[in-house]
């Protein structure tokens, strides 16, 4: 393909994403979701609602700084850029070979491609073989519909309930970061720490992008992570 094929190839996919009613609310956040975008990103389409915005994404790598992370639902890389930035090493995990290539991608824009272990797989299956001081869980919301419900409740999560998963993480480490919802049940998540034995101690970080809440994040650890 020639440079000008290249270019106008682009100006058809903006457009695209510009007017398509399912994405061009997450288009014109494009920069906040990546500040490199223009050098190559790629997503799909539910990359675009699914991806932790930049500045959040670098506030959640920097409290693992120097250990090793499992990013078990990596999607299209957002998380695992930042991860790779900053830490000893990263596995990201995610159950679809598109999202991983995407993934892949995503990471040489950023030059952190060669920190990071790409895994086509279920982090369910693949849980008993994995070992790493800190999971990042960033499990499917269900899409944008989340936010019409008042109060979101752990059994909402994909592809399983929030508290089998919450076991199958605890399996590995005592060092667990969910990403969820800003309408997340509170007293779920203190019960998830309560309930772990021993009991967690638990972090709730409120995520804003432009002053306005979008989601919150869950530190469980033993010790400050």
């Amino acid at each position: 393909m020639t440079i000008e094929n290249q270019s106008l190839l682009k100006k058809e996919i903006e457009k695209e994403n510009g007017t398509n009613p399912k994405i061009s609310r997450y288009w014109i956040q494009r920069y906040e979701l990546f500040s490199r975008y223009d050098e190559g990103i790629q997503m799909d389409e539910e990359g675009w609602y699914s991806v932790t915005h930049e500045e959040i994404a670098i506030k959640q790598a920097e409290r693992c700084r120097g250990k090793s992370v499992i990013d078990c639902f990596s999607g299209v890389g957002g998380n695992t850029i930042q991860f790779a930035k900053v830490c000893s090493s990263v596995i990201a995990i995610d159950i679809d070979p598109l999202k991983v290539k995407i993934a892949m991608n995503n990471a040489k824009v950023y030059g952190v491609a060669d920190c990071v272990d790409f895994v086509v797989g279920d982090f369910i299956h693949l849980a008993p073989s994995l070992k790493g001081d800190v999971l990042f869980l960033s499990p499917p919301w269900g899409g944008p519909t989340y936010c019409q419900v008042e109060s979101f409740k752990m059994d909402m999560l994909q592809p399983i309930d929030g508290y089998s998963l919450f076991k199958i993480a605890r399996s590995i480490t005592s060092n667990i970061i969910m990403f969820l919802p800003k309408n997340v049940d509170l007293a779920q998540l203190e019960e998830l720490a309560c309930l772990s034995s021993p009991p967690l101690t638990l972090e709730i970080e409120e995520n804003c992008v432009g002053g306005k809440l979008i989601a919150l994040t869950a530190y469980f650890s033993c010790n400050v992570v």
